[in-house]
Protein backbone atom coordinates (compact mmCIF):
# COMPACT_ATOMS: atom_id res chain seq x y z
CA UNK A 1 0.00 0.00 0.00
CA UNK A 2 1.67 3.69 -0.96
CA UNK A 3 0.97 6.50 0.62
CA UNK A 4 0.94 9.54 -0.88
CA UNK A 5 2.98 12.87 -0.06
CA UNK A 6 -0.29 14.70 0.93
CA UNK A 7 -1.57 12.17 3.27
CA UNK A 8 1.76 12.46 5.57
CA UNK A 9 1.38 16.19 5.68
CA UNK A 10 -2.24 16.38 6.48
CA UNK A 11 -1.38 13.36 9.20
CA UNK A 12 1.26 16.32 10.35
CA UNK A 13 -0.98 18.85 10.47
CA UNK A 14 -3.89 16.23 12.86
CA UNK A 15 -0.77 15.09 15.39
CA UNK A 16 -0.14 19.07 15.86
CA UNK A 17 -4.01 19.38 16.21
CA UNK A 18 -4.27 16.21 18.46
CA UNK A 19 -5.65 17.49 21.63
CA UNK A 20 -8.56 18.78 19.84
CA UNK A 21 -9.05 15.58 17.79
CA UNK A 22 -10.75 13.67 20.85
CA UNK A 23 -14.14 13.30 20.69
CA UNK A 24 -15.15 14.93 16.90
CA UNK A 25 -16.27 13.71 14.48
CA UNK A 26 -14.07 13.09 11.42
CA UNK A 27 -15.30 11.48 7.90
CA UNK A 28 -12.06 11.14 5.83
CA UNK A 29 -12.89 10.89 1.59
CA UNK A 30 -10.72 9.22 -0.80
CA UNK A 31 -9.11 7.88 1.99
CA UNK A 32 -7.47 4.59 0.14
CA UNK A 33 -4.42 3.92 2.84
CA UNK A 34 -6.08 5.96 5.45
CA UNK A 35 -3.13 7.43 6.91
CA UNK A 36 -4.91 10.56 7.82
CA UNK A 37 -7.57 9.18 9.50
CA UNK A 38 -5.81 6.57 11.40
CA UNK A 39 -3.82 9.37 13.06
CA UNK A 40 -7.26 10.98 13.76
CA UNK A 41 -8.76 8.00 15.32
CA UNK A 42 -5.35 7.26 17.67
CA UNK A 43 -6.06 11.08 18.83
CA UNK A 44 -9.44 10.05 20.41
CA UNK A 45 -11.65 10.92 17.03
CA UNK A 46 -14.70 9.06 16.05
CA UNK A 47 -13.49 8.62 12.95
CA UNK A 48 -15.73 7.01 9.37
CA UNK A 49 -13.14 6.13 5.97
CA UNK A 50 -14.76 6.41 2.95
CA UNK A 51 -13.75 5.51 -0.46
CA UNK A 52 -15.62 5.45 -4.06
CA UNK A 53 -17.76 2.65 -3.82
CA UNK A 54 -17.10 1.28 -7.47
CA UNK A 55 -13.62 0.56 -6.30
CA UNK A 56 -13.28 -2.22 -3.85
CA UNK A 57 -9.69 -2.76 -3.54
CA UNK A 58 -9.73 0.82 -2.19
CA UNK A 59 -12.03 0.00 0.37
CA UNK A 60 -9.90 -3.03 1.31
CA UNK A 61 -7.17 -0.73 1.45
CA UNK A 62 -9.08 1.16 4.27
CA UNK A 63 -9.94 -1.84 6.15
CA UNK A 64 -6.69 -2.90 6.19
CA UNK A 65 -5.27 0.09 7.42
CA UNK A 66 -7.51 -0.53 10.41
CA UNK A 67 -6.57 -3.83 10.83
CA UNK A 68 -3.12 -3.13 10.62
CA UNK A 69 -3.28 -0.55 13.29
CA UNK A 70 -5.46 -2.08 15.88
CA UNK A 71 -8.64 0.03 15.13
CA UNK A 72 -11.39 -2.44 14.56
CA UNK A 73 -14.15 -0.28 15.38
CA UNK A 74 -13.82 2.68 12.82
CA UNK A 75 -16.17 2.31 10.20
CA UNK A 76 -15.76 2.02 6.46
CA UNK A 77 -18.44 2.58 3.83
CA UNK A 78 -18.26 3.46 0.15
CA UNK A 79 -18.72 7.20 -1.23
CA UNK A 80 -18.29 8.14 -4.57
CA UNK A 81 -18.18 12.04 -5.11
CA UNK A 82 -20.84 13.72 -6.76
CA UNK A 83 -23.39 10.82 -6.34
CA UNK A 84 -26.11 11.11 -3.60
CA UNK A 85 -26.24 7.23 -2.31
CA UNK A 86 -28.01 6.50 0.39
CA UNK A 87 -24.99 5.86 2.38
CA UNK A 88 -24.69 9.77 2.21
CA UNK A 89 -27.61 10.46 3.14
CA UNK A 90 -27.10 8.09 6.26
CA UNK A 91 -23.87 9.38 7.54
CA UNK A 92 -24.02 10.29 10.79
CA UNK A 93 -23.20 14.05 11.82
CA UNK A 94 -19.18 14.84 11.13
CA UNK A 95 -16.73 17.78 12.51
CA UNK A 96 -13.99 17.82 10.04
CA UNK A 97 -14.32 15.89 6.91
CA UNK A 98 -10.69 14.58 6.00
CA UNK A 99 -9.52 14.71 2.13
CA UNK A 100 -5.68 13.97 0.95
CA UNK A 101 -4.48 14.85 -2.34
CA UNK A 102 -8.31 14.56 -4.07
CA UNK A 103 -7.75 17.52 -5.96
CA UNK A 104 -5.58 14.91 -8.49
CA UNK A 105 -7.88 14.98 -11.34
CA UNK A 106 -9.24 18.04 -12.61
CA UNK A 107 -12.36 15.93 -14.22
CA UNK A 108 -13.27 15.31 -10.33
CA UNK A 109 -12.65 18.45 -9.13
CA UNK A 110 -16.62 19.28 -9.31
CA UNK A 111 -17.75 16.41 -8.31
CA UNK A 112 -15.62 16.27 -4.90
CA UNK A 113 -16.90 19.65 -4.33
CA UNK A 114 -20.54 18.68 -4.94
CA UNK A 115 -19.86 15.54 -2.02
CA UNK A 116 -18.21 18.37 0.20
CA UNK A 117 -20.89 21.10 -0.23
CA UNK A 118 -23.46 18.87 1.00
CA UNK A 119 -21.75 17.58 3.62
CA UNK A 120 -21.35 21.27 5.00
CA UNK A 121 -24.93 22.31 4.73
CA UNK A 122 -25.86 19.19 6.43
CA UNK A 123 -23.36 20.03 9.22
CA UNK A 124 -22.72 24.27 9.31
CA UNK A 125 -20.12 24.35 11.04
CA UNK A 126 -17.96 21.56 9.76
CA UNK A 127 -14.65 22.04 7.67
CA UNK A 128 -12.97 20.00 5.09
CA UNK A 129 -9.32 19.88 5.99
CA UNK A 130 -7.56 19.50 2.55
CA UNK A 131 -4.08 18.99 1.10
CA UNK A 132 -3.21 19.24 -2.79
CA UNK A 133 0.03 18.67 -4.25
CA UNK A 134 0.84 21.18 -7.02
CA UNK A 135 1.12 19.73 -10.38
CA UNK A 136 0.02 22.66 -12.66
CA UNK A 137 -0.56 26.49 -12.40
CA UNK A 138 -3.57 26.16 -14.66
CA UNK A 139 -5.91 24.16 -12.20
CA UNK A 140 -7.44 25.83 -9.80
CA UNK A 141 -10.88 25.41 -7.55
CA UNK A 142 -11.74 28.90 -7.00
CA UNK A 143 -14.15 29.03 -9.66
CA UNK A 144 -16.13 25.96 -8.18
CA UNK A 145 -15.75 26.90 -4.52
CA UNK A 146 -17.35 30.75 -5.22
CA UNK A 147 -19.74 28.54 -7.61
CA UNK A 148 -20.44 26.28 -4.78
CA UNK A 149 -20.29 29.23 -1.66
CA UNK A 150 -17.50 27.72 0.09
CA UNK A 151 -14.41 29.55 1.33
CA UNK A 152 -11.32 28.42 1.76
CA UNK A 153 -7.84 29.60 3.96
CA UNK A 154 -4.63 28.21 3.09
CA UNK A 155 -2.40 26.98 5.88
CA UNK A 156 1.46 27.71 5.72
CA UNK A 157 3.31 24.59 6.06
CA UNK A 158 5.97 25.84 8.63
CA UNK A 159 2.99 26.56 11.20
CA UNK A 160 2.83 22.87 11.55
CA UNK A 161 6.45 21.84 11.12
CA UNK A 162 5.72 20.28 7.55
CA UNK A 163 7.75 22.74 5.57
CA UNK A 164 10.42 20.00 5.48
CA UNK A 165 11.30 17.15 2.96
CA UNK A 166 11.24 14.47 5.95
CA UNK A 167 8.55 14.19 8.18
CA UNK A 168 7.87 11.58 11.13
CA UNK A 169 11.10 9.90 10.30
CA UNK A 170 9.58 8.95 6.36
CA UNK A 171 11.36 10.02 3.19
CA UNK A 172 7.60 11.66 2.16
CA UNK A 173 6.75 14.71 1.67
CA UNK A 174 10.08 14.90 -0.40
CA UNK A 175 10.80 18.05 -2.46
CA UNK A 176 6.58 17.97 -3.76
CA UNK A 177 5.14 21.00 -3.19
CA UNK A 178 2.09 20.53 -1.29
CA UNK A 179 -0.68 23.15 -0.02
CA UNK A 180 -3.12 22.18 2.90
CA UNK A 181 -6.51 24.27 2.88
CA UNK A 182 -9.68 24.42 5.17
CA UNK A 183 -12.83 24.80 3.62
CA UNK A 184 -16.01 25.98 4.76
CA UNK A 185 -19.45 27.48 4.38
CA UNK A 186 -19.36 31.32 3.39
CA UNK A 187 -21.79 33.40 5.03
CA UNK A 188 -23.97 34.99 3.41
CA UNK A 189 -22.17 38.45 3.06
CA UNK A 190 -19.41 35.80 1.31
CA UNK A 191 -16.93 35.93 4.26
CA UNK A 192 -15.77 32.84 5.98
CA UNK A 193 -16.68 31.40 9.00
CA UNK A 194 -12.97 31.84 9.96
CA UNK A 195 -10.11 33.88 10.79
CA UNK A 196 -8.12 33.78 7.30
CA UNK A 197 -3.84 33.18 7.80
CA UNK A 198 -1.41 34.42 5.40
CA UNK A 199 -0.71 32.09 2.14
CA UNK A 200 1.43 29.01 2.83
CA UNK A 201 4.72 28.68 1.67
CA UNK A 202 6.24 26.24 -0.96
CA UNK A 203 8.96 23.72 -0.70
Amino acid sequence: MYVWPCAVVLAQYLWVHRRSLSGKRVLEVGAGVSLPGVVAAKCGAEVILSDSEELPQCLQNCRRSCLANHLPHVTVVGLTWGRVSPELLSLAPVDIILGSDVFFDPKDFEDILTTVYFLLEKNPHAEFWTTYQVRSADWSIEALLCKWKLKSIRVPLHSFSADKEHLASSSLPGRHTIELMIISLARSDGTSEFIPLAASNTR
